[in-house]
């Protein structure tokens, strides 16, 4: 983990969806340690009670399906009322779509785009609403280098992580006037539980061997040689959340060590599998 050295999020208050575990949870923290006032926002309701406990009063666990709109308006509301005010939302809860044209059905087509397009559409939707009262914010996306190749990820996936990135880029031409930054990341390749199904499908021992076991192997797929950590996203959205960042709007963040240049990966060592 990167050191923090000071309270760059101090006074903000930030929503977090999809925090009970990988970038999202990673983001949690290092939002919390850099001051942010938080709602976090999962489907697991024992990981993200416990993580709010974690991260201290300041921080406030609400259970979210974002694939209601009721639910991430709620969130919204949810952060108004606690904390009087909105500054950043990241937009950050997904999952795995799959879909190949030969068997493709509507249903999959409905429920790719409502869990990674409808959810962030949405998401600025409510966001924006409460941040035109307060002067501005930051409006963070999800997307994936999924978006930038035709070899990375499922159809459906990378169809819509695309749907986000342009998304990102008209909202922020529409909402910058009022004061509101929006922008995307584009994770590459970033070792989390969402390549198992989610840390909550097996034992923390488990995880941890799952997790240096990909870690290890996606360290071969980039010319950065080791793999992207889920704090590497979290730094990258700390930025465009921060004053820091107060000048870029409009922009795709890639943070993959170079894969979307390098996609062929360097021979595995022996038992890297």
């Amino acid at each position: 983990m990167h050191a923090t050295t000071r309270n760059t999020l101090a006074d903000k208050v930030a929503i977090i969806t999809g925090a009970t575990s990988g970038i999202g949870e990673a983001t949690a923290r290092l939002f919390a340690a850099e001051g942010a006032a938080l709602v976090i926002a999962g489907r697991n309701v024992a990981k993200g009670e416990a993580l709010a406990r974690d991260l201290g009063d300041r921080a406030v666990f609400q259970a979210a399906d974002i694939t209601r709109e009721d639910d991430i308006a709620a969130l919204v509301a949810t952060a108004s009322a606690r904390f009087g005010r909105l500054d950043c939302m990241f937009n950050n809860a997904g999952g795995p779509t799959p879909g190949v044209l030969e068997t493709v059905t509507a249903q999959q087509v409905d429920y790719a785009m409502t869990l990674l397009f409808s959810s962030t559409l949405f998401g600025i939707k409510h966001a924006a609403a409460a941040m035109k009262g307060t002067g501005g914010g930051s409006i963070i996306n999800n997307a994936s280098i999924a978006a930038h190749r035709l070899s990375q990820g499922e159809m459906l996936y990378s169809c819509a992580k695309a749907a986000v990135s342009h998304l990102t880029r008209l909202m922020g031409v529409q909402l910058g006037p009022l004061g509101i930054r929006v922008n995307s990341i584009s994770p590459g390749a970033i070792a989390t539980p969402i390549f198992w199904g989610g840390a909550g499908t097996s034992t923390d021992e488990v995880n941890a061997k799952r997790l240096a076991k990909l870690q290890k192997n996606l360290a071969l797929a980039t010319p950065t040689p080791r793999s992207g950590l889920a704090d590497d996203i979290a730094q990258a959205a700390l930025f465009l959340a921060s004053d820091a960042g107060s000048f870029v709007n409009c922009h795709d963040l890639v943070v993959d060590g170079g894969r979307i240049w390098q996609f062929n990966e360097r021979p595995r060592e022996e038992g890297a599998r």
